[in-house]
């Protein structure tokens, strides 16, 4: 008998079906360009410079602003950014690594539990602002202003608080009225706005005017470097303005490649979690089709079983981002290696593994994948009331312990992360774009889906139920849409089970765009509040 675990506070199917008042348009189709982001008006805001003549990046950035705006549980100014790129002109396929930074002052591995997971002493240089200025610089074609046009009318005019905003702001209350953030994103800084409320931000659409007007430069150098540094100042924060003046610019980097059949997948380098998603892709390719069937038991089995091995060799062999670029012997990449993995899972079961997300592409050829974060739900839970904006704690994903790991927290240190957006090139032309959020399942997610494409529409892929193995072996899955033979198959092979309702808020959210011929299909996850938007004209 499996034992049943209460539904979730935060992932309610009904309940996230609709946005207030608002049913997000889930797949949408364009032929000038699409975008898919993880809130309805972020992906209108990406449609809209696309309508404007921009391209791919130019509606990324938008998006990617505005989800900063509409969605501040999951990003924002004071985070961090990550994406993949096609740039059709070149034309080539790199990542950028948008990695924040450790402040100068960060005593080496140092820092109490508490002090990495809240207030001003859990965040790292925020690197959203410099990585989407540089991306909009070197491969968009509008201005920064008129990129973030979109963002200020949200912050100044506001948008619809829906239940996701609610009971995310409900789950993190007690930790955001200890915070400096409760002013901000708390009505009368005691409880969480009602669902269909208005909510608006008038100090962020200050922050991000000035930013139009001034450049980014200004966040690290100028007027809003000099209030994140007295805000620190104020609060006991590492952050100081000599952290700031060094910006953290992204770093171009190669993109990690594997084949799942007869495409050809980019996706992220270290710090990214790109090679534990092709790891995955070669193991579950050495099972065999036959094999890997992932709505009966022994698929479910054989998947979890990938899933749990590939996060093992993730942790055993961490590399420095700036290193593995030499590194010659990629055992994880390798199939041979996944062909040994694959034999191993099948002997053994003979007797019967906060971020938000957003993908665009157009009519020429551009793609983004883009991940950004502010690590946990509300990051640190700290802002200044003057900036309007979160401080991300991206402290708490250093290594503590071990001061040879490559992502041990020292000065200067880029955090460990598990994003992995990523480009899928079909007959060497760029055909999907694809990546979600959710920490520790963001890979086991993009999986599911990469491996329901080839016999699912992308929103039957993207919708179908999912599930996650840990390390140590324990199963989170969406049980009630699954067979019910499943879970009692996985217990028998000694694996612990974990209820998640259905289209669960902790199984990741996929947002992917794809080309079909001459038609652009961007699809959003139903598990969050995510839309598609589709341009034709």
């Amino acid at each position: 008998m499996v034992p049943r675990r209460p539904p979730e506070q935060d992932t309610d199917e009904l309940e996230l079906g609709a946005v207030g008042r608002v049913n997000p348009q889930r797949v949408a189709v364009g032929k000038r360009g699409v975008c898919a982001s993880a809130h309805f008006r972020a992906s209108e805001a990406g449609a809209a410079l696309l309508s404007a003549g921009g391209n791919a990046m130019d509606a990324a950035c938008a998006a990617a602003f505005a989800l900063g705006v509409c969605e501040p549980a999951a990003s924002g100014l004071g985070g961090q950014t990550m994406m993949l790129i096609r740039d059709a002109k070149a034309p080539r396929t790199l990542a950028l690594d948008g990695s924040s930074h450790a402040p100068h002052r960060v005593p080496p591995g140092g820092l109490e539990r508490a002090e990495r997971l809240h207030g001003h002493r859990a965040t790292t240089v925020p690197s959203t602002p410099a990585t989407l200025a540089y991306a909009l610089r070197t491969y968009g074609t509008k201005s920064l202003e008129q990129v973030l046009e979109p963002a200020i009318d949200l912050a100044e005019n506001g948008y619809e608080v829906s239940q996701l905003n609610h009971r995310l702001t409900r789950r993190e209350l007690e930790h955001l009225r200890a915070g400096t953030a409760a002013p901000l994103f708390l009505k009368d800084g005691r409880r969480p706005y009602a669902v269909g409320s208005t909510f608006k931000q008038p100090a962020l659409a200050s922050t991000l005017r000035r930013l139009a007007s001034h450049g980014v430069e200004d966040f690290y150098t100028g007027e809003i470097a000099q209030a994140i540094a007295a805000d620190m100042e104020a609060h006991g924060g590492l952050i100081h303005p000599d952290d700031l003046a060094q910006i953290p610019w992204p770093i171009e980097r190669k993109t990690v490649r594997g084949n799942l059949g007869e495409l050809r997948v980019h996706t992220m380098p270290p710090p990214g979690a790109g090679r534990t998603l092709l790891e995955m892709l070669n193991i579950v390719s050495a099972y065999g089709s036959k094999e890997l069937l992932l709505d009966t038991p022994r698929g479910a089995l054989l998947l979890a079983e990938a899933i749990r091995r590939a996060f093992i060799d993730r942790r055993d062999r961490p590399f420095d981002p700036n290193y593995y670029p030499q590194v010659d012997d990629r055992r994880a990449l390798s199939p041979d290696y996944a062909q040994l993995v694959a034999k191993q899972a099948l002997k053994r079961f003979e007797r019967g593994g906060e971020t938000t997300h957003l993908s665009v592409m157009d009519a020429d050829g551009n793609v983004v994948a883009l991940t950004q974060s502010i690590e946990r739900v509300y990051g640190s839970c700290a802002a200044s009331p003057e900036l309007g904006f979160l401080y991300n704690n991206y402290i708490s994903a250093f290594d503590f312990s071990d001061i040879s790991h490559p992502y041990y927290l020292r000065p200067a240190a880029v955090p460990w992360a598990s994003v992995a957006p990523t480009i899928v090139f079909r007959k060497r032309k760029p055909w999907l774009a694809i990546g979600s959020p959710g920490s520790q399942r963001i890979t086991s997610s993009i999986l599911q889906v990469l491996l329901r494409l080839a016999h699912q529409s992308p929103l039957d892929a993207v919708s179908a139920p999912r599930l996650h193995c840990s390390i140590d072996g324990r199963v989170s899955l969406e049980a009630s849409r699954m067979r019910d033979d499943i879970p009692p198959f996985l217990q028998r092979y000694g694996f612990r089970i974990d209820e998640r309702s259905p289209l669960s808020f902790y199984l990741g959210c996929v947002q992917l765009a794809m080309r079909d011929g001459d038609v652009l299909i961007g699809v959003a996850d139903p598990r969050r509040d995510g839309s598609a938007a589709g341009v034709s004209t």
